[in-house]
């Protein structure tokens, strides 16, 4: 498995750093990414861009995550995509993601928290992740569908379509518990194995 436990390799500087970078809001409206987590512990997970069909298998398993599950653990779960903030709406409706999603289209904030990009996927013998449902073929169209031909204005703006994302458990106050950074395109960490770090009951 291609995760990185974390805590230790994030150091206080480069926290405070990414706290305070600003994102968007749904509304467009800039919030600091600290004060996101700043009273509660928060699974907050980094979307490649907003037309990626693999990053959408992933949040369509993290819908499965039980609302009671997560108040019992005091913790929330927000999404962050490196795409225009005009965009958010449209992801939230075709994802059915109930949490806030925020947008970072400068990249900042992927860049601070060390994500790389790449157009890699996953590495030959090496199995793939369990949200990764769909062929190479059929995630292209599906990511087309939904993307350019559903909203031929948003072409240009997803984000870019290299950046890699990961998963994260930060707060509450300036902490980080747990963080996983994707090496190829289909590498988000198990829901499961994120949930347990979380100290969120799953399923």
């Amino acid at each position: 498995m291609s995760t990185e436990q974390s805590a230790p390799t994030i150091d206080a500087k480069t926290l405070e750093t990414a706290a305070d970078v600003q994102v968007f809001d749904i509304k467009g409206e800039k919030i600091r990414f600290g004060d996101i987590f700043a009273t509660q512990k928060t699974i907050v997970v980094f979307i490649r861009h907003f037309f990626c069909g693999n990053c959408m298998q992933y949040v369509a398993q993290l819908t499965t995550i039980r609302e009671e599950a997560l108040k019992e653990a005091g913790t929330k779960i927000i999404l962050v995509g490196c795409g225009d903030w005009k965009l958010i709406g449209n992801y939230k409706n075709d994802t059915e993601f109930k949490g806030d999603i925020y947008a970072n289209p400068d990249r900042k904030l992927y860049d601070t928290l060390g994500m790389i990009s790449n157009l890699k996927s996953t590495p030959g013998g090496e199995e793939k992740r369990s949200y990764i449902k769909r062929g190479l073929l059929s995630i292209t169209l599906y990511s087309i569908r939904r993307g350019p031909l559903k909203n031929p204005s948003h072409i240009g703006k997803q984000g870019n379509i290299s950046q890699l994302g990961g998963d994260f458990v930060f707060g509450p106050g300036t902490t980080c518990s747990y963080s996983s950074r994707m090496k190829h395109t289909e590498d988000h960490v198990e829901v499961a194995d994120l949930m347990k770090e979380a100290g969120v009951a799953y399923p």
